[in-house]
């Protein structure tokens, strides 16, 4: 049995001998031939080497193509901002000072920004590799693209102007379509839906909003396509696991604030694989070899089957893990009982980076921290730093406001020693205000004139 016939019986809910194993390596493939994110995402002959780099190294049963949220973004008129280590990130929102919805006419199409490099790259892969990996087709979610388009005012939005959201979704939606026609004419087997921002809204608000186009979407990927489908989130998606369920996709995809095997019981209740979720930065980023063969070990021992399960990193790999750590996450999914004698005895080494929090007491100003995954990187971080920096414009020197980034060692040691529990997070003067939830700019002034 190939790992592409593996990855499908788990997509059907069919009993599997292993967990199927799919890392989402995206600017991280860049990093295995030198090249940087602006490289990878814009020359097809770059990514493709890439590609099959991550394929050679890590023997994945499922691989993305890309993994770059921005796609439909650039070409519906968002100006990006590129850097060497990540994905580009949306730097302008078009309809940020119209509440506007873009006609038919502006969904993407083959000869549109990118997608000529993108087609190209997955047909590519498709004859390389396609008849033993199942190859992922990564599309920007209804909600991430609207924000994208929005801005933060998507969120004051579901208030004020319900009609509207629902009209921009709506569009959104129909552009997932497209994308989804176009990659699986590239041969993608797995259509993924990519919408990390499902977990910065409530329950109440997925299902108000977002319940119906999902459900849309994953019937036509399952009913008229034929297609196999996923549903990524980023964040402490908890709260909507179940709400995301109903919507019936084939599986969902979760990251590290999320308790898998909590989830994976939700999920299994409705017949819907899950898939994750190693952490990012405190095991493949800076972890050992060791580390990251001991976490997926024990995560697959606490499974109660294999069944309806994927091993996966809990998003897109940071672009600097260390070759050896990925490789070791790959050997305890393919060969778990050997790498689970090896490391049987084995013990994480204590972090003994220590950090000195402010005298929260004696602030000159209120101080906002924002504690993210990395701003750059997380479309959810980028929108609640985002919200922070709108704060800042709007109090200029009263306030002070700045950004920890989970991908820094010295900061992975401050969330532990100030408690944090998910990310991203807005804590004011030391407590937390915001977790996992996007304030609008009217509930983050209230909460900093309350300290003034």
């Amino acid at each position: 049995m190939t790992g592409k016939e593996l990855l499908f019986r788990t997509l059907r809910h069919e009993a599997v001998p292993r967990a199927p194993w799919v890392p989402f390596a995206g600017v991280h493939a860049g990093a295995l031939i030198g090249a940087d994110a602006e490289q990878l995402l814009t020359d097809g002959d770059t990514l493709v080497r890439a590609l099959l780099e991550v394929n050679r190294l890590y023997k994945p049963d499922g691989q993305p193509v890309v993994f770059d949220l921005q796609l439909e973004a650039e070409i519906l008129g968002c100006e990006l901002v590129w850097a060497r280590d990540c994905p580009p990130s949306v730097a302008s929102h078009p309809l940020a000072d119209a509440p506007e919805v873009p006609d038919a006419g502006a969904l993407p199409t083959p000869e549109r920004g990118r997608l000529p490099m993108v087609l190209s790259a997955m047909r590519r892969m498709k004859e390389a590799v396609g008849e033993t990996t199942a190859l992922y087709g990564l599309l920007c979610g209804p909600f991430t693209l609207a924000s994208h388009l929005r801005g933060n005012d998507i969120f004051m939005d579901m208030f004020d102007d319900e009609d509207y959201v629902r009209e921009l979704l709506a569009f959104c939606t129909a552009c997932a379509k497209r994308m989804a026609d176009l990659f699986l004419g590239a041969g993608m087997d797995v259509i993924a839906v990519v919408d990390p921002l499902v977990s910065q809204i409530s329950e109440q608000h997925f299902e108000a909003f977002l319940s119906a186009p999902f459900t849309e979407l994953f019937r036509y990927l399952r009913e008229d396509k034929g297609a196999f489908s996923s549903l990524f989130v980023c964040g402490n998606a908890t709260r909507s696991i179940e709400v995301m369920c109903r919507t019936a996709p084939d599986s969902i995809s979760v990251d590290e604030n999320v308790d898998i095997l909590a989830a994976k019981e939700i999920c299994d209740r409705y017949n819907v694989a899950i898939g994750g979720n190693i952490p990012l930065t405190s095991i493949m980023l800076h972890g050992t070899q060791q580390d990251n063969i001991k976490y997926v070990v024990d995560l697959l021992a606490r499974l109660p089957e294999y069944r309806n399960f994927i091993v996966a990193p809990g998003c897109d790999m940071p672009y600097a893990v260390p070759v050896e750590n990925a490789i070791g996450a790959a050997q305890a999914a393919l060969e778990t009982e050997a790498m689970a004698e090896m490391v049987k005895n084995y013990v994480q080494a204590e972090d003994d980076t220590d950090v000195e929090l402010p005298d929260y007491a004696h602030l000159e100003r209120p101080l906002l921290e924002v504690f993210t995954l990395d701003s750059a990187t997380c479309a959810a971080c980028t929108y609640m730093m985002g919200a922070a920096n709108g704060a800042k414009a709007r109090y200029g020197g009263s306030i002070d406001v700045v950004e920890y980034k989970f991908t820094r060692k010295e900061n992975i040691a401050r969330c532990k020693k100030m408690g944090v529990q998910n990310l991203p997070a807005i804590y004011l003067n030391g407590e937390l205000k915001f977790s996992s939830i996007i304030p609008s700019s009217e509930e983050l002034d209230a909460a900093i004139d309350g300290a003034l």
